[in-house]
């Protein structure tokens, strides 16, 4: 777990790096941050057999659970109009079974460390009004899954989820509530990102799946810029 902090620490040095103070005539600050509730909705729908040795029943399907967190995002102005953003947080999944599986414990205590950087353009619409829109790359960092009680019983001994790069797009509104940097931030990302779950039963490998994340986030809290 220690070396996926590390990643994610230098993922934010990098996007801060990237940073130059090259704008003047702006009295707002160059740094925003943000404190948000958030809720990770993702989909964990199986998209592809690999292998299947455990012959699973036509109409298998699974999901992954919703997390709800406390979330910081970190953001530095390149100009009045553009910054570059990047998040912390650390959402727990677990996967359970629909259709023919309905209902089955298949993968407790996936950790998710979205490591992501997002370019991002405001709109001045009003005074202290300012919608925006951004794009950038995500890793998915998945680590500590375990095998659920279902999966177990059908001989799975160990699971792993593969991590993956991705995708994101983002669009939030900020509402400046005072004038000494404080604000009121709403915002959403769609994450286009998979994963790969591999099941072994002893050294070999019982079943793997590919499976669409793709989750929504959708954060509000308030936002601190100087």
């Amino acid at each position: 777990m220690k070396r996926h902090n590390l990643l994610f620490a230098a993922c934010c040095a990098a996007a801060i790096s990237m940073a130059t103070p090259a704008y003047a005539g702006d009295n707002e600050g160059k740094i925003q941050l943000k404190a948000f509730a958030t809720g990770v909705l993702p989909d964990g729908a199986i998209t592809d057999v690999k292998t299947d040795l455990i012959g699973l029943t036509a109409g298998s399907q699974t999901r992954a659970t919703d997390s709800y967190v406390p979330t910081i995002a970190a953001e530095y102005f390149l100009s009045p109009n553009f910054s570059i953003e990047t998040i912390c947080c650390i959402t727990p999944h677990d996967v359970r079974g629909k259709g023919a599986l309905a209902g089955a414990r298949l993968i407790e205590n996936a950790i998710i460390l979205p490591a992501t950087v997002t370019a991002k353009y405001h709109f001045n619409l009003s005074e202290g009004v300012k919608p925006y829109l951004g794009a950038g790359p995500t890793h998915f960092f998945i680590f500590s899954e375990d095998v659920g009680a279902d999966a177990a019983a059908l001989g799975a001994t160990d699971v792993n989820l593969s991590d993956e790069l991705g995708f994101v797009l983002q669009a939030g509104l900020d509402l400046k509530l005072n004038d000494k940097g404080l604000g009121l931030s709403i915002d959403a990302k769609r994450y286009f990102v998979g994963t790969t779950a591999t099941f072994r039963a002893g050294a070999a490998t019982a079943l793997q799946t590919k499976h669409d994340l793709d989750p929504w986030v959708i954060s509000a809290g308030l936002a601190y810029r100087f």
